[in-house]
C-alpha cells in the first residue's frame, strides 16, 4: 500500500506498507494493526473510514466499487490518497 507523505510520519516513514487481506477494508485493518498511530488519521469516532481519505486501486477510488468490501486480488496495490483543501480565491 503506498502511502502519502502527510501519513508517513505515522507509519514509521514508509513510503510503502506490505499489507495482508482479502478485502481493502482488511488491507486497511491490517496497516492500521502495524501502525496503530494511522487509525485516528483514518477513521472516524464510529470506526468508519474518514470521507476524506481515499483508498484507489490503480486510477479507480474504491467507492467507485464496493468501498471496504472491495475484493483484492494476490498483488493488487492499493493507494491512500487524503483529499486536501484549500487554495486561493
Amino acid at each position: 500500500m503506498q502511502l502519502p507523505t502527510a501519513l508517513r510520519m505515522f507509519a514509521d516513514q514508509q513510503r510503502e506498507a506490505v499489507v495482508a487481506g482479502a478485502t481493502a477494508g482488511e488491507a486497511l485493518a491490517d496497516l492500521v494493526a502495524r501502525h496503530p498511530a494511522l487509525r485516528q488519521h483514518l477513521y472516524n469516532e464510529t470506526g468508519e473510514l474518514r470521507s476524506f481519505i481515499n483508498v484507489y486501486i490503480g486510477e479507480i477510488n474504491i467507492k467507485k466499487l464496493r468501498g471496504l468490501e472491495t475484493p483484492l486480488l494476490d498483488g493488487t496495490s492499493l493507494t491512500l490518497v487524503p483529499a486536501i483543501a484549500g487554495g486561493a480565491r
